[in-house]
C-alpha cells in the first residue's frame, strides 16, 4: 500500500474547503433567505417573502451539489476522519440533515401545495425554522471541531475501547458539541448567512422599496456579524485555545484579519452607497476569508488535535484516483451550473437596472 505524500492531503483538503466555501456562499445564502422569511415585516412582509422564494427557487437544489463533494471527498480520502466526525457528531449531523430535509420540502409544498392561508402559514413556518436551526447546527459542529473536543472525545473512546478508561455517553456525544464556544459559532454562521442573503437580495430586487427593505437588512446582518464574531473569538481564548492562538498571533493572522476587514467595510460602504454588485462582491470575500481562517488555524489537523491530514490521508493511489475523478466530473459539472444560472437567472439580469444587471449568487 502507497503511503500519501504531503502535497497529496493538502491539495484534496484545499479542495473540499473550496467546495466547502461554496456550499456557503450559494447554500448558506439560501438558508440566510429563510431567515429574512421568517423575519418578514412591515407593509411589504408579503412581497419580501416572494422575493426570497423567487430568488431560491430555481436553484437551491443544485447547491447542495457542493455538500455531496465534501461528503463524499472525506470519506474516499480522510476515512479516519470521517469516522469519527460521524460517530463523536451523529446527533448534530442529523439535526442538520433533517433540517436540510424539512426546510425542501416545506419550500417545496408551500410553493406547489396548497393555496389555502392555513397551509401556506404552516409550510411556511416549518421552512424558516428550519432555515434557522439548521445553520445554528452547521455552526456548532464547525465549533467542536476546531475547538478540539472532538478529537479529545475520540481519543477518550480509543481508551475506553481498550480498556483503559470509562466514557460516559454524555462525554462522548453531547460534550464536544453543546459548549458556549460552539453556540456562539454557530450564531455566527447563522448572521453571516443571513448577511450573505440581504445582500444577494438587494440584486435581486427590482422594486427599489424591497431593495431598499433588503439593504437596511444587509447593514444590520453586518453589524450581527461582528458581534457574533467578536463573541466566538473571546470564548475562543479557553474554549478553543489553537483557534485563538492562530487567530491571534500566526504570522499570517494580521494579514487576514486586513483583508477581511476590508472586505467587510468594502460591503458596508458599497451597501450605504447603494452599490450592490460591489456589495455583494465584497460580501462574499468576507464569508469567504472567515472560512479560510477557521481552516489555516487547525492545520496541520483535521480533527485537532489528535488526527492529522497525512495520518488521516488514505493510499496515494486512492487520492490520485479521486482528483482524476473530480477533474472529469467537473467537465459535466460545471458547464451544467453555468447553463442553470443562465436558465433560470437571465430573466432577472434582463429586468434589473443597468448597474446591477448580473446573474444571482
Amino acid at each position: 500500500m502507497m503511503s500519501a505524500t504531503p502535497a497529496l492531503p493538502l491539495i484534496v483538503a484545499l479542495v473540499a474547503l473550496v467546495a466547502l466555501d461554496a456550499y456557503v456562499l450559494l447554500a448558506g445564502a439560501d438558508f440566510g433567505g429563510g431567515v429574512w422569511d421568517l423575519l418578514a415585516s412591515g407593509p411589504r412582509r408579503d412581497q419580501q417573502r416572494a422575493l426570497v422564494a423567487d430568488a431560491i427557487g430555481p436553484i437551491w437544489e443544485a447547491n447542495h451539489v457542493w455538500l455531496i463533494l465534501v461528503v463524499v471527498l472525506l470519506f474516499t480520502c480522510f476515512p479516519p476522519a470521517f469516522s469519527g466526525l460521524a460517530i463523536a457528531l451523529h446527533i448534530p449531523l442529523t439535526l442538520m440533515l433533517i433540517g436540510i430535509v424539512l426546510r425542501g420540502s416545506a419550500f417545496a409544498f408551500r410553493t406547489y401545495g396548497s393555496e389555502a392561508d392555513a397551509s401556506q402559514r404552516r409550510w411556511g413556518r416549518v421552512f424558516a425554522i428550519a432555515s434557522l436551526l439548521t445553520p445554528l447546527v452547521l455552526g456548532m459542529c464547525i465549533g467542536a471541531i476546531a475547538s478540539g473536543r472532538v478529537g479529545e472525545a475520540l481519543r477518550s473512546a480509543d481508551a475506553a475501547a481498550n480498556g483503559t478508561a470509562r466514557l460516559a455517553f454524555a462525554q462522548l456525544y453531547l460534550a464536544p458539541w453543546l459548549t458556549p464556544f460552539t453556540i456562539a459559532v454557530g450564531a455566527l454562521t447563522i448572521a453571516l448567512f443571513a448577511f450573505l442573503a440581504a445582500v444577494y437580495l438587494t440584486v435581486e430586487a427590482t422594486d427599489a422599496e424591497l431593495r431598499e427593505d433588503f439593504r437596511r437588512r444587509a447593514l444590520a446582518a453586518a453589524l450581527a456579524v461582528f458581534v457574533t464574531a467578536f463573541g466566538a473569538l473571546l470564548l475562543s481564548r479557553s474554549l478553543a485555545p489553537r483557534v485563538s492562538q492562530g487567530l491571534t498571533a500566526s504570522r499570517w493572522a494580521l494579514p487576514l484579519h486586513a483583508l477581511t476587514a476590508g472586505a467587510a467595510v468594502g460591503a458596508i460602504v458599497a451597501l450605504w452607497t447603494r452599490r450592490w454588485r460591489l456589495a455583494r462582491l465584497c460580501a462574499a470575500a468576507q464569508v469567504s476569508f472567515i472560512l479560510f481562517g477557521w481552516a489555516a488555524a487547525q492545520a496541520p489537523f483535521i480533527v485537532p488535535p489528535t488526527l492529522t491530514l497525512q495520518a488521516a490521508a488514505a493510499p496515494r493511489r486512492t487520492l490520485i484516483l479521486f482528483l482524476i475523478a473530480l477533474a472529469v466530473g467537473a467537465v459535466a459539472l460545471f458547464p451544467s451550473l453555468a447553463y442553470l444560472f443562465r436558465v433560470f437567472k437571465s430573466r432577472d439580469a434582463l429586468q434589473a437596472e443597468p448597474d446591477t444587471s448580473i446573474t444571482s449568487h
